[in-house]
């Protein structure tokens, strides 16, 4: 099989064989789209077929990769943007992984894919030009499609706020709208003619809580909304902030909190997410901006040791230091 690459000077290509070469599958978008959940469900599905996932999380607490039971193979990179400060922890576990997939002598059993589900806090044009720069995984590994999955309750603030998102939506060659039963016909509207002027190239889908449905028809003649102008360091960097809650978390204090927290800051905290014990199991527990998702009780044998009962809080326009003081003022908690 053949795939033309563009080459450097205009009109010109080269021609790369990827015939036996492990075909990877970028999965991004901002923090709180729905990558996981959609994830699932093709795992489910078998979309990937025999596929290892590697899940980034910026923060030093990984939840996500404790829902991504069918995979064949699981790779945790936690406290580091694979884009930036983590991109040599996964230049050597996708090494690592070529190397076992070289190991095993029958063809019928090795990995078919990787999956990459990048933090929401990536860029994807760094993570293509690092895997293309190793001599190693340039040999071993062709980037086959860039997924960007877009939230289309909060998509259109994140473009007109965030040069990270505009940035994730132009690196796409297949963007999926989702959360659309949680949003208004005009606004998905909107969002659709928006992200079609900024990617016109890729192909646009949606999905609910990972199952395809039909995107609603644009009505005619209508135009794209107007985006601002966003140089490239126009706003703050997104901070990661891992708050523990102790052995014993006071649940009901922490959902006080949390919501005092989202109704005085709610436009400066992007995502919070985190696992928490307790008496009706291991819930995980999740809000984008001011939204606050559901608790959902994690599956069993998802356990890991230290872990638990933390949760990070992802925003911009705070202190840490100030974060962590008021969160331990709140629930009484000592040093932990």
């Amino acid at each position: 099989m053949i795939r033309l690459i563009p080459g450097s000077g205009a009109g010109t290509a080269k021609v790369a064989e990827t015939e036996g070469r492990i075909r990877l599958t970028l999965l991004g978008g901002y923090l709180g789209s729905g990558k996981t959940t959609w994830l699932r469900h093709q795992l489910h599905a078998g979309t990937f077929g025999r596929v290892h996932v590697v899940v980034n999380e910026a923060a030093e607490i990984p939840v996500d990769d404790a829902l991504l039971g069918g995979a064949a193979g699981l790779t945790v990179l936690a406290g580091g943007c694979v884009c930036c400060t983590g991109r040599a922890d996964l230049v050597t576990a996708l090494r690592d992984l070529c190397d076992r997939r070289s190991s095993v002598a029958d063809p019928g059993a090795r990995i078919e894919r990787i999956v990459l589900e990048t933090s929401g806090l990536a860029d994807p044009a760094p993570i293509v030009a690092a895997l293309r720069a190793d001599p190693i995984l340039a040999r071993h590994i062709v980037i086959g499609e860039i997924v960007v999955v877009v939230d289309a309750a909060h998509g259109l603030a994140q473009l007109s706020e965030d040069p990270l998102g505009r940035r994730q939506v132009e690196a796409a060659d297949r963007l999926i709208l989702t959360k659309l039963d949680a949003t208004g016909a005009e606004v998905i509207t909107r969002l659709q003619l928006a992200l079609r002027m900024l990617n016109p190239g890729a192909s646009l889908s949606a999905a609910i809580m990972g199952s395809d449905i039909a995107l609603p028809e644009v009505p005619p003649g209508a135009l794209p909304p107007p985006l601002p102008a966003l140089p490239g360091g126009a706003a703050e960097p997104l901070v990661p902030v891992r708050l523990c809650l102790g052995p014993e978390p006071d649940w009901a204090a922490l959902g006080v909190w949390l919501s005092a927290l989202l109704h005085a800051r709610g436009d400066q905290i992007v995502r919070v997410k985190g696992v928490v014990q307790t008496p009706a199991g291991r819930l995980l527990v999740q809000t984008v901006r001011r939204v606050v998702q559901p608790p959902e009780i994690l599956p069993a044998g998802t356990d890991r040791a230290g872990l638990d009962n933390g949760i990070v809080v992802i925003g911009r326009g705070f202190q840490p230091q100030a974060l962590d003081a008021s969160f331990r003022h709140f629930l009484n908690l000592k040093d932990l």
